[in-house]
């Protein structure tokens, strides 16, 4: 069930263009944080769907532009059988799907705390940096949705 909170204004929801604009950098931020981690040379495809993301924000790229660079990210998450490389491509696909749906900014935090755990990294640490990366404005919102998704992780 999706959180209504992270439904755009413009859909009949409360969240503002800013605080969606937030929410895909926060959820960059996550992903580009764990991004070393993937394990040899970074994929293309998600270097470009970061880069997608970021234009996004800047209003020079569309939602099907993001959708496609989530679609190759994922791929890449199925494509690799390393858990750590799998969980960084699954952040970075989730940090440019949250173009389309604000929540899924959610995911690119989890699959960034997934891949710590999977390296054998301190959670509580990247769950730290990625608090200190939120904005005031979206703050409450993100903490308090993130409790209910990391006990269904198990985190």
């Amino acid at each position: 069930m999706r959180d209504k909170r992270f439904v755009a204004k413009h859909r009949g929801g409360p969240l503002k263009k800013e605080q969606h604009r937030q929410l895909v950098q926060w959820g960059c931020n996550c992903a580009e944080n764990v991004l070393s981690l993937f394990g040899g040379e970074i994929d293309i495809r998600l270097k470009k769907a970061i880069v997608v993301a970021k234009e996004w924000i800047k209003g020079n790229a569309s939602v099907g532009d993001a959708r496609e660079a989530s679609l190759g990210a994922h791929a890449v998450a199925r494509e690799s059988l390393n858990p750590t490389s799998i969980a960084v491509a699954r952040s970075v696909g989730h940090a440019v799907a949250t173009t389309h749906m604000a929540d899924h900014s959610l995911g690119a935090a989890l699959y960034a705390l997934k891949a710590v755990k999977s390296a054998g990294k301190s959670i509580d640490a990247e769950r730290n940096w990625q608090n200190e990366q939120l904005p005031a404005e979206i703050m409450d919102l993100v903490l308090t949705a993130r409790i209910e998704k990391e006990k269904a992780l198990k985190l």
